[in-house]
């Protein structure tokens, strides 16, 4: 009497492949190197447990409607398993693949970003990066939700259910426009301020934190009719000359030009810098594809 709670073996799924493609007991026990008796009391387990026939019996093992439907998915169930055990030799070889879901801030995901993905394509070409872009509280609860795997953004992110990784970090910069007084300074320090305006992000972003503790800092005023929703939108304001702007060195790589209507200064005498970091959930453990991903964003920086 057949049991429909119980399941075959991936070794009887085997078996049922090698009688298809065979056509016969004998052939078919020979290609999977068993006895025959052996062979064909695995058939019958299957059978027992389909509740049926899969092949009729005679001179050739021609299968029955029950049987083809049988060897389809025994197939696909056999792919499936080859599938699972290369995932687990390519993991243990560091052969890195599968997706992950990254979240990204608007302030950081382009400026470093196409470097990433370029770097991961070369080296574990298996391994996609799935990107998606947020405000950082938003980006923090979806990470919670589970719509990320992780996310890389400016610290400090201060919450009990999850792990940060710094990465590294990055220095910023004072933009102005080209023909700004502070033009001629090499350094910039926080009494070269005194009396300007600073343009900042709107409140969600954490840069607004570091220009209002700049400007308090240095004697400034925060520009708040002029809050930018993107870093280019502030370096744009900076090149009208709206105000002063302080912009990040990844940024200031990649969009300002040495001729173009913004130029950047240093600091010196406490410059200021955001902490940037990888968060992922604290019941996740550091995967291998997380450290990788944290080795390879922490190479890029430091060029």
């Amino acid at each position: 009497m057949s049991d429909p709670a119980a399941q075959p073996t991936l070794r009887q799924l085997r078996y049922l492949v090698a009688l298809a493609d065979c056509g016969s007991f004998t052939r078919a026990a020979g290609q999977v190197g068993v006895s025959q008796p052996s062979f064909s009391q695995a058939i019958a387990q299957v059978e027992d447990q389909l509740g049926g026939r899969v092949v009729e019996r005679g001179g050739r093992a021609f299968l029955t409607p029950l049987g083809r439907e049988a060897v389809a998915l025994a197939r696909r169930i056999l792919a499936e398993a080859e599938g699972f055990a290369a995932l687990a030799l390519r993991h243990r070889d560091g052969e890195l693949g599968g997706t992950i879901r990254l979240g990204v801030s608007p302030t950081l995901g382009p400026y470093i970003l196409p470097q990433l993905v370029a770097r991961l394509h070369k080296t574990h070409p298996r391994l996609k990066v799935y990107v998606r872009e947020g405000l950082p509280d938003v980006l923090a609860e979806q990470l919670g939700d589970g719509l990320h795997d992780v996310l890389l953004v400016q610290l400090p992110v201060d919450d009990a259910r999850f792990h940060v990784e710094r990465l590294f970090r990055e220095p910023m910069f004072l933009a102005m426009a080209a023909d700004d007084p502070l033009r001629s300074v090499a350094a910039i320090r926080p009494e070269h301020l005194a009396g300007r305006g600073l343009l900042t992000m709107q409140p969600a972003y954490r840069m607004s934190t570091q220009v209002a503790a700049l400007a308090e800092r240095g004697g400034a005023q925060v520009l708040r009719d002029y809050e930018g929703t993107s870093l280019d939108a502030v370096r744009q304001m900076a090149g009208m000359g709206m105000g002063l702007a302080l912009l990040p060195e990844l940024y200031c790589r990649q969009e300002i030009r040495d001729d173009g209507d913004v130029i950047v200064r240093p600091f010196v005498g406490g410059r200021p810098y955001r902490d940037i970091g990888l968060v992922w959930r604290g019941g996740a453990g550091p995967s291998a594809d997380l450290l990788l991903l944290a080795e390879t964003l922490r190479s890029i920086a430091e060029r």
